[in-house]
């Protein structure tokens, strides 16, 4: 069994919550990533669709991978 670097996992969910608060502070639900975000938009809205293709010649499939089908519900503005 792999060891986990406890570290590597800290500074891993700063990230993630900077990212959420990113969302939060762009009216979004402080539950969900930007990419989770971006995911469930990707068809409908240009910015999703840009970043979504951005992120993805970093990590295949990332925004479609990062959707939180629970999350999004407390997001203040429509987009």
């Amino acid at each position: 069994m792999k060891k986990e670097c406890k570290l590597c996992k800290y500074f891993w969910n700063i990230l993630i919550a900077i990212d959420q608060l990113a969302n939060a502070i762009l009216f979004g639900d402080p539950q969900e990533t930007i990419s989770s975000r971006s995911g469930k938009r990707v068809n409908t809205q240009k910015w999703a669709y840009y970043l979504c293709r951005m992120l993805h010649i970093l990590d295949p499939n990332h925004c479609k991978k990062s959707i939180l089908e629970d999350e999004g519900e407390d997001q203040i503005l429509e987009d």
